[in-house]
């Protein structure tokens, strides 16, 4: 394959199924390695890489590193250099090693801001807002949101869905449930305006999971009710996270019955995801034991 017929690496990526967009990279590799296009080859294998991240083979995701390390020395490729020390810190902090994985986040956001990436550079200060002790994360985020917001880069505004809805979750974290209210409908309105229908259901969730922060659980209720009868009307897989703010909706309301019915259903579900069973075991055995 001649390089200039190469596919746009990210638009392979299917974050859902790692194991999918694995595959895909995987077909690219040997002709990529044979192109000259050091740029291209180096980007694909960071990418390849975070699909093993993605599935926690770290030791994987490393060893394909190192390869793109190799790749990029002595090379004049920003872009490829950014997205390395992006995936090795996002593979590191996948692994529980935060302090490792910040230093290459600053590292990467300095060096996209050096190059005017104004997308790596957003994506480098989210992650710092992911990875950084609880009194920087907001700091860090904010900083991504403002970046975004006031870019010119098309793609970079693309992450305002994104920021909108992580700067509503740290709020949320901080117990300030209004502030987060205003961040997940912003969020809201922003994936309405892109026309994004999986991004507007999740984001419909996060309202309608501050809205039963704030107690205002009949329209919590009411919107996850809303979100299960889309699920079943558009044959969608159902959704566990929907079946958890249902069930937890009901047991405020005193409906210990009907809720059983939706622990159940959310823990048979939840309980295969690999970033909750690796960061979340007592969210998921609490799932389990009111499901009984």
């Amino acid at each position: 394959m001649d390089s200039q017929n190469f596919p746009a690496v990210d638009t392979l990526w299917d974050y859902d199924k790692p194991q999918v967009t694995e595959l895909k990279f995987r077909e690219l590799v040997p002709a990529a390695a044979k192109s000259g296009n050091k740029s291209y080859y180096a980007e694909l294998l960071t990418q390849l890489a975070r699909t093993q991240s993605l599935q926690r083979k770290f030791d994987n995701a490393h060893e394909i590193l190192n390869n793109a390390k190799q790749v990029i020395k002595g090379e004049n490729i920003p872009v490829a250099e950014i997205r390395y020390l992006l995936e090795r810190g996002r593979t590191f902090n996948s692994a529980n090693e935060k302090e490792r994985s910040i230093t290459l986040f600053k590292e990467a956001y300095d060096k996209a801001l050096k190059h005017n990436e104004d997308f790596y550079a957003i994506d480098a200060a989210h992650m710092l807002g992911i990875a950084e002790k609880p009194q920087d994360k907001l700091y860090w985020n904010l900083k991504a949101m403002e970046l975004a917001e006031n870019s010119t880069d098309i793609r970079a505004k693309k992450w305002l869905g994104s920021l909108y809805n992580n700067n509503g979750w740290i709020y949320h974290d901080l117990k300030d449930y209004i502030k987060a209210l205003d961040l997940f409908e912003k969020s809201l309105a922003w994936r309405i305006n892109q026309k994004d229908e999986k991004g507007i259901f999740i984001a419909k969730w996060t309202v309608g999971r501050a809205w039963r922060s704030l107690n205002r659980i009949e329209e919590a209720y009411k919107i996850q009710n809303e979100l299960l009868d889309e699920t079943r009307s558009k044959k969608l897989d159902p959704s566990g996270f929907v079946f958890e703010e249902l069930a937890e909706c009901l047991l405020i309301k005193n409906k210990n019955n009907e809720a059983k019915k939706y622990f159940r259903k959310a823990y048979e579900i939840l309980s295969k995801d690999i970033w909750l069973k690796a960061n979340e075991p007592d969210r998921l055995e609490r799932l389990k034991q009111l499901g009984k």
